[in-house]
């Protein structure tokens, strides 16, 4: 797990092959052993692939139109935008919407968060020991409310806190190295 941790990298292109469902449920367990308070296991996953995808795509577009990130007209330009947007999310092998019920105690909802995160994290780790790889996207569909209704959760109740694009990596990028973490820790023994 150690050589994961250091070798795991964001990924952005992916093969057309799906992941076996099987192994996306293994990558699953495996994130749920992250801390969690009080053992309530917040995190709540809706897993698009083959073509429960198109509703999620068509979506995720029409939030972009509503939040003006592409524009709603007929014109070639707009129409050949949407229908590039729409390929390249089409060909993602899987879309893994991860969510979680709110709440109202702010404390509360920031470890349901952090726990969620460490869930996150622990399902990356896990998906690279089996050559699976991903993408943490925070984007701005994810606050809109419209778009939570169309995918079927209540947003006065629920929250997306990310999506990951999810498949076999087609490139693997570099690593870009860290700052060496003796520029970040600081010893307080006194």
């Amino acid at each position: 797990m150690l050589t994961a941790i250091k070798t795991r990298r964001s990924i952005y292109n992916f093969k057309r092959e799906e992941v076996d469902q099987s192994i996306m449920q293994d990558i699953f367990t495996y994130g749920s052993y992250a801390p969690t308070h009080y053992m309530k296991e917040p995190w709540n996953i809706k897993l698009y692939e083959k073509e429960g995808k198109t509703s999620f795509v068509d979506a995720i577009i029409a939030s972009y139109q509503r939040i003006g990130m592409l524009k709603s007209g007929d014109d070639p330009k707009t129409r050949n935008m949407i229908k590039s947007m729409r390929q390249f999310l089409l060909q993602i092998p899987h879309h893994a919407l991860i969510y979680f019920r709110k709440e109202e105690d702010p404390v509360r909802y920031e470890e349901e968060y952090a726990s969620i995160c460490a869930f996150i994290q622990n399902a990356q780790l896990a998906a690279w020991e089996y050559g699976v790889g991903m993408l943490w996207t925070i984007t701005p569909y994810m606050h809109d409310e419209t778009f939570l209704e169309d995918i079927g959760l209540d947003s006065r109740k629920e929250k997306i806190a990310a999506v990951m694009q999810m498949g076999y990596p087609e490139k693997i990028p570099h690593d870009k190295g860290r700052t060496p973490i003796t520029d970040k820790l600081e010893f307080i023994s006194r």
